[in-house]
């Protein structure tokens, strides 16, 4: 096993695992651990290149970071990515070989679930590691983060409606979720018990043809789906999808998903501000994962109903950005940095 760590400014270590035996190609970020160790998933994908891997882990990692100090977990951020076709790389010794590198940051990473890896995987790594989270209740974790991130977003879209029109009532609005997988799905069928139209979209067409036959959702075509008039636009999918060629095309009053990174560029969400679209930053909506993993950290272990009460401040905290973003007449995005970075340095000044 070859680490190797990778100069990155403003961040506290990023390293490179190259393992021939068991074909291991990973990265792992650690941003900032001012709050606690750092904590974020484990992403599995098949990236065209390391400079590609390191530019997704690293922003990341970053809004690991924050949306930890604005959700108040009492955690950094970091996250990790292994370079792979998921159909085709995993393996028990591959994920042992990645408890073994996660090890080797001494207790400052601890990973989790996230794209293309499941319980099954993180429990190959914990025979390497006690650095993981997020395990099912059987092996003494908090259970499937995804329902509480997609409890956690419509909360974060009830909020978002109710400062763009005054009430969080979602029965008479059009929302238009991109990517139904594990949380964009069960969000799409919290949203549509709350009484709002559902139209859905999504690289999968077996998936979106499933889920309208079960729901009775509307769909759009993935590759023509900003075309679509609606009131809050969801992306749930992969980030970056808002952008120069995109947010001309778009036909909305909001915008709140649980995809990371939604915006290229944090410019983007001064192009949205300019235009009237109210941006809900994404860390702060989808942030309830990890509030439900941090939970685990508690004195005498996991606690639902303690996780509960804790992801229902998404509301207050929301709320907070979108207060400060109007005060100080700046966008969402920079806003939500903003009162990120005032709770980090609040603790560093306690340090």
């Amino acid at each position: 096993m070859n680490i190797t760590d990778i100069p990155v400014e403003g961040y506290e270590r990023v390293a490179r695992c190259i393992d021939e035996a068991s074909g291991l190609h990973a990265l792992i970020a650690v941003h900032d651990t001012t709050l606690g160790p750092a904590l974020g998933g484990m992403r599995l994908w098949n990236y065209a290149s390391e400079e590609e891997a390191l530019t997704d882990v690293t922003r990341l990692a970053r809004g690991m970071t924050y949306k930890s100090a604005v959700a108040d977990t009492g955690l950094g951020g970091g996250k990790c990515v292994i370079i792979g076709d998921p159909d085709k790389v995993k393996s028990p010794e591959l994920f042992r070989a990645m408890g073994r590198f996660i090890d080797n940051f001494g207790g400052t990473y601890i990973t989790a679930e996230d794209m293309n890896i499941g319980i099954a995987d993180l429990l190959h790594v914990k025979e390497t590691t006690e650095h993981v989270a997020g395990l099912d209740r059987e092996h003494g974790g908090s259970g499937n983060p995804s329902p509480y991130t997609a409890y956690g977003c419509v909360v974060g879209i009830e909020t978002a409606a109710a400062y763009r029109y005054g009430s969080k009532d979602l029965s008479q609005k059009h929302i238009l979720l991109q990517g139904v997988g594990a949380v964009g799905g069960e969000m799409a069928r919290l949203l549509k018990e709350r009484g709002a139209r559902i139209t859905i979209c999504d690289i999968k067409d077996d998936r979106v043809a499933q889920l309208c036959a079960e729901h009775g959702y509307e769909s759009v075509d993935e590759a023509s789906h900003l075309s679509l008039d609606c009131d809050i636009y969801a992306p749930c999918a992969r980030g970056a999808g808002v952008n120069d060629e995109t947010i001309p095309q778009l036909k909305c009053d909001i915008i709140a998903g649980c995809a990371n990174n939604i915006l290229l560029e944090p410019r983007h969400g001064d192009v949205l501000r300019e235009k009237g679209i109210l941006y809900a930053p994404d860390y702060v909506v989808n942030a309830a994962g990890i509030i439900n993993v941090s939970v685990e950290r508690h004195p005498g272990g996991y606690n639902e109903e303690v996780a509960m009460e804790k992801i229902n401040r998404i509301d207050d905290n929301l709320t907070e950005v979108f207060k400060l973003a109007d005060d100080e007449g700046i966008a969402t995005n920079r806003a939500a940095n903003r009162l990120a970075e005032i709770r980090i340095e609040a603790a560093k000044q306690l340090q």
